[in-house]
């Protein structure tokens, strides 16, 4: 068990602030009331400390604050309100678990081979935050913004693709895919636990940076799948192409099967929805390892495209009926 004085350093440390409130007392500087204040706290993903655990920093009042303008403004209403938190504390927790993952043995092997790891040496590590938080704290200042810039973007498009009838706001249409590895769970058998996670990580780096250089966006990623999505299907075609045909000239990535589908879709809280996303991934799982399957509407959208698509047999898929997918190729030379 970690000794408590330990732990309030290291948390001070990495708070960047001193622990001086119970929850009571930020609450009352917040002049928020204890149901909302615990509610905002639980969302966060924390449970609510005891009544006498002094374990609050001056940043937490400025966030309730902060918090309770944007509802008294208008900006969002209280459950609007819940749901930013919620984001806030899903992204946030997995974020720093990813930067602590990453950062954390490069700064181990800073210490001397023969130095032990204990509680107090690990205090010693954390503390070369110090170093880390300013400048990491300005790229995740911009990567937000960046990131705001293009959702805005993104919900503009969606709008003036209801001018001409389709949808409304938080409606697109779009073209979304599946590339999930073939045979995982016997690769992931064979591996040890760093080789998986190295094996799991290239899969990732690299879909993220084919999808990015190709126009499109990861939705997310689920260890041996990635859900995309692109406005253009040609450039959702490509996307597909691209993964196929990687393990052909880098045998480090794994082989994948793939799944492409184009329509009507729901973007909420940064996920996409609808029809075509389950018929994406009901053909990614009839595909056979390194093809491509789409369905009817875009091989319609790629029909002018130089790409050589063939019409499958009809087949049933869970949930969707009869549907008869087409592969997509790159053409024939």
């Amino acid at each position: 068990m970690v000794d408590p004085q330990v732990a309030q350093e290291i948390e001070e440390t990495l708070l960047a602030d001193r622990l001086k409130y119970t929850r009571a007392q930020v609450e009352e500087l917040a002049g928020m009331p204890p149901e909302k204040a615990r509610r905002i706290w639980q969302t966060l993903g924390f449970p609510a400390p005891s009544d006498d655990e002094v374990a609050f920093t001056e940043g937490d009042v400025r966030a309730l604050v902060e918090i309770d303008r944007l509802v008294a403004d208008g900006l969002v209403d209280e459950e609007g309100m819940v749901q930013l938190v919620r984001a806030v504390g899903q992204t946030m927790g997995r974020l720093a678990s990813w930067v602590v993952d990453v950062w954390l043995p490069s700064a181990a092997a800073r210490l001397p081979e023969d130095v032990e790891l204990t509680p107090e040496t690990m205090q010693d590590i954390l503390g070369l935050t110090e170093q880390l938080r300013p400048r990491f704290e300005w790229l995740l200042l911009q990567g937000w913004r960046r990131q705001l810039a293009a959702a805005g973007l993104r919900v503009t498009a969606a709008a003036a693709g209801d001018a001409s009838g389709s949808g409304g706001l938080g409606v697109a249409r779009l073209a979304v895919g599946f590339a999930d590895i073939v045979s995982f769970t016997s690769l992931s058998r064979r591996m040890e636990g760093p080789a998986l996670a190295e094996f799991v990580e290239r899969f990732e780096a690299v879909t993220a940076e084919t999808v990015a250089d190709l126009g499109g966006r990861i939705v997310k990623t689920l260890g041996d799948e990635a859900f995309f999505v692109a406005p253009d299907p040609r450039a959702v075609a490509e996307i597909g192409l691209s993964l196929a045909d990687r393990h052909t000239s880098d045998p480090d990535f794994p082989v994948v099967r793939v799944g492409l589908a184009y329509g009507e879709v729901v973007l909420r809280l940064g996920d996409v929805f609808g029809t075509p996303v389950n018929l994406a991934a009901r053909l990614t799982a009839a595909a056979h390892r390194g093809t491509i399957l789409i369905d009817a509407p875009l091989a319609a959208e790629l029909a002018d495209a130089d790409y050589d698509i063939s019409p499958l047999r009809a087949r049933h898929l869970q949930g969707l009926g009869r549907v008869r997918p087409y592969r997509l190729r790159r053409p024939l030379t």
